[in-house]
Parts: C-alpha cells; structure tokens; sequence
C-alpha cells in the first residue's frame, strides 16, 4: 500500500493549506457574503423558536447515529435547522471537529450537496463538472504552452495516457485533498485506491471516487463551513468559482479576469 499524497496535482504538486483556526476562535472568518452566497445568514423561521430549533437539531444527531439512518428525516431536519447552523458557523466560528459532532450530517456527500445548495441556489456537482466539460480543453492547451512549469510534460502525458483517471499524512494540513495509490512512480498514478478530504488535520470525508469528485466536495465544504480559500492559492479557487462554476463571475479580480480572457481566446 502506498502513502497518502498531502497535494492535489494541478499543473504541478500544490498543498493546500489556510490560516490555522484556534479554539479562542481566531479563524478572521468572513461575517458578510463574499463569494456570491445568496442565503449567507438567513433568519430563522417565524414560526421556529430556539428551542424548538435545537431540539431538531438534537433529533438529527441521534438519528444519524442509528445503525439504519432514515435519510429524508435527516434532509428534513437539516432544512428546518439551515438558519441555526448558519449562525452558529459564522458567529461562533466553532472548530471543524466540533461542527463534526454537532452536525454530523453535514459531513456527508448527500447533505455537502444540499447545504450547497441551500447557501448559493446551485447545484454543486453540475456547476463543477459541466464547468470542466467546457474549460478542461482550453486549460491544457494553456498549459502546454506554459514551458517552466515543474514536472508538467509528464503530468500532461500521464493525461494523455488515461484522462479519467493518516494521523502522519493530515499533520499540518488545514485544507486538503488526501490520495491513497500504490503507485507512486507517474504524476497522475492509474492505481487510485481511496480520496479523501482533511479539514483541520482531520480526515471528514474517505471513499470518494476520484480527485475531481473530492474537489467539488471540498468546495462544497469551503462554502457550508465559512472556511476562507487557501490564502497561497486564492486565485486558483477564483478561477474554480467564478470561471469553471460561473458563481460570482461578473466580479473577477484582474488576474482572474486575465485568465478567463486567455482561455476565451484559446482555439479549439
């Protein structure tokens, strides 16, 4: 077996990594949309009093601690409680192993998805993956021509070749895309035996299919928890959320835009 990767190849080997959040809550979150959040901090319902909200909230953690766990309950009581884990997430700003046991169903694709959703009225999956449909082509053709870029002639060929293809391991890493292969020899290894997500030097979510997969998850993640993108790759996460997801995407910051207008510009 081999070692879990600390990085996400994209034209080259990158670690993604934030400001580490302390448990005094020093995590400079933002407290206002800032990524084109449609419901960022709803109120909660008329008719729902606290109490009434944290009882559902209690409802939902014993439920998904059932051996058979009935999942339209669980959709049903995370809509109900959205405003009071909105709130809980912005103001308090709890750690993420916290929010783990508070909410533990928000660590789950089927609920990643939905909160996605709840918070930018987009369909996760289909924004990232038709988003890639679309730009993936250009991007290559970009990189090709990008010459000092490190180990990419064989990342391209690892491409060419296939396209579709922890405790030590999560040490340090605040934000992170985790793959287990057995072989470590090529860029881009065909033997993918696990991907996972770490958040906080902590594995959330395993057994996910593929990096592009994990990578729409972790977006998802970013947006349901209020995490801040990696500050190193901040426009690299632009570029995933206003070009390839199109959210916010009249408002590009000039570098962002630049790219966009080169790709625009590349002939297929």
């Amino acid at each position: 077996m081999g070692n879990f990767r600390q990085q996400l190849r994209i034209a080259g080997s990158v670690e993604l990594s934030v400001h580490k959040r302390s448990a005094s809550g020093d995590s400079k979150r933002p407290q206002k949309a800032m990524r084109s959040e449609v419901n960022f901090l709803p109120e909660h319902p008329q008719n729902r009093t606290m109490e009434m909200l944290e009882q559902d909230r209690n409802d939902l953690q014993s439920e998904m601690k059932k051996k058979n766990v009935d999942w339209k309950k669980v959709d049903a009581l995370m809509d109900s409680t959205f405003s009071l884990r909105r709130k809980e997430v912005i103001r308090e700003e709890p750690l993420v192993k916290d929010l783990k046991t508070r909410w533990p169903a928000l660590f789950t694709e089927r609920q990643i998805e939905a909160e996605f959703r709840r918070i930018v009225s987009k369909n996760l999956k289909q924004s990232f993956f038709d988003g890639l449909d679309e730009l993936v082509p250009r991007f290559l053709r970009v990189y090709r021509q990008r010459q000092s870029v490190k180990e990419l002639p064989a990342i391209l060929t690892s491409l060419d070749d296939d396209p579709n293809e922890e405790n030590e391991a999560v040490k340090g890493m605040d934000v992170g895309i985790l793959i287990l292969t057995e072989n470590e020899q090529r860029p881009l290894p065909k033997e993918v035996i696990d991907v996972a997500l770490a958040l906080e030097e902590d594995v959330v979510l395993r057994n996910l299919k593929d990096v592009p997969h994990a990578f729409s998850l972790l977006m998802g993640l970013l947006y349901g928890l209020n995490i801040h993108y990696p500050k190193g790759l901040r426009y690299m996460f632009e570029i995933i959320q206003k070009v390839i997801m199109k959210i916010g995407a009249e408002s590009c910051s000039s570098r962002v835009n630049g790219v966009r207008n080169r790709l625009m510009s590349t002939h297929m």
